[in-house]
């Protein structure tokens, strides 16, 4: 089984991901974006302002986290292809150019699978907090992101289920919901 936590910057995947990470035992796919930062020391402000840096930093974490998600078995992740694809649509000049790749075409193919479960997480105002990566909040870059992320799943026909509520527990309690059918014992089969 294979579970993604997709969304906009500062939803909650990261809270969701550790606690079904701890509560399933299983293995944990990392937002490859931060792995990238930390591993260059780029600072998030230079992005901005370097146009072919962007890019090479976007067109990283895309082949990076198909590399991540190559393991056998079942993971979470903390993102997938898909983010990574709308971050580089708003921020770059390579969508077409990566969207056209044999990559991405078998990694949403393996993304449609019966065992592959999406959990879109949206976005909420009250919950946004300052992460230490990123150099301010932005309330209107989390819309469109999340609003091409939308347009994404649908275009590629992924299905996926929609994380609206505020309440952690209420999230929680949907993801339990849908991974129940597949669990026994608290571990995952």
């Amino acid at each position: 089984m294979k579970i993604y936590f997709i969304g906009s910057a500062s939803t909650g995947k990261t809270t969701l991901c550790a606690h079904m990470r701890k509560k399933y035992d299983i293995p944990f796919v990392g937002e490859v974006a931060r792995q990238i930062l930390a591993e260059k020391e780029i600072p998030l402000d230079s992005l901005r302002a370097n146009f072919d840096l962007i890019n090479q930093f976007q067109k990283e974490i895309f082949y990076r986290q198909i590399k991540e998600e190559s393991m056998d078995g079942s993971f979470i992740s903390d993102r997938s292809l898909i983010d990574a694809l709308a971050y580089t649509c708003q921020h770059t000049s390579l969508f077409s150019e990566l969207m056209e790749t044999n990559e991405c075409k078998e990694y949403i193919k393996k993304l449609k699978q019966p065992d592959v479960y999406i959990f879109f997480v949206r976005p909420h105002a009250g919950l946004m907090k300052q992460d230490g990566v990123r150099e301010s909040l932005d309330w209107e870059g989390s819309i469109a992101i999340d609003a091409m992320i939308k347009m994404l799943l649908q275009l590629f026909g992924v299905r996926y289920f929609d994380i609206h509520t505020s309440s952690i527990q209420e999230r929680i309690n949907i993801v339990e919901s849908v991974l129940s059918t597949h669990v026994k014992s608290d571990k995952m089969i």
